[in-house]
């Protein structure tokens, strides 16, 4: 741009040119005008451009600041949650089975981290801290209710959910717990031997949990 001013300067400077008698034609005047009128309007355009340039620079560096910002906030934290139901098409009851079973949520909503399998019905941590996790179940109508089920830490029974008498329609509980688990902790619900629980579209057995905090 210093360049652009400066020959403006100096078409500036040679308005008068002196022709074979000592002065300057009037079209050589004219000429050199226009020249350094153009000159002069694109040295005011480049200047312009700077200026925008410069103001987008300074507008860079402070999103660059608010990004490292927020970095620092979430400093890097695993994040990691899923909820899934049981079925993923038909209706009836699962089970019974000659011994306990983990209950495989096959229908997944979510499953940020991909730390729960649907073919096992397992969550596996994959990072130490405090987790939350929550489950439902719904039992069977025929013959008789018959339905246990529990969440277990690795082979640790935690808390359970249970209908197993009564002559009126389906009913519906459910159960939670906070734990600490550490990296290749199992967590699951189980379906309890020659236990049933029934499921169909509507969605009724889910089984939820995500990291609250590292530790």
């Amino acid at each position: 741009m210093e360049k652009i001013v400066f020959l403006v300067l100096v078409l500036g400077c040679c308005f008068c040119v002196a022709d074979n008698n000592g002065f300057a034609s009037s079209g050589d005047v004219y000429s050199l005008t226009t020249i350094a009128l153009n000159v002069g309007a694109l040295g005011e355009k480049v200047a312009n451009m700077a200026d925008k340039i410069t103001f987008l620079e300074t507008k860079l560096q402070n999103t660059d600041r608010e990004i490292l910002k927020l970095r620092s906030l979430i400093g890097g934290t695993p994040k990691v949650a899923f909820s899934a139901t049981l079925r993923d098409s038909g209706a009836g009851d699962i089970g019974p089975f000659a011994t306990a079973t983990p209950l495989k949520y096959k229908k997944i909503f979510s499953n940020y981290g991909d730390c729960y399998n649907p073919s096992t019905g397992i969550f596996t941590a994959t990072v130490s801290g405090m987790y939350f996790f929550r489950f439902s179940m719904f039992n069977n109508v025929s013959p008789t209710p018959n339905s246990v089920v529990s969440l277990k830490k690795n082979d640790e029974r935690l808390t359970s959910v249970w209908d197993t008498s009564g002559t009126d329609g389906n009913d519906m509980g459910s159960n939670a717990a906070v734990i600490p688990l550490k990296a290749g902790d199992n967590v699951y619900v189980e379906l309890q031997a020659n236990r049933l629980v029934y499921d169909d579209s509507m969605n009724y057995n889910t089984f939820t949990g995500f990291l609250l905090f590292t530790m």
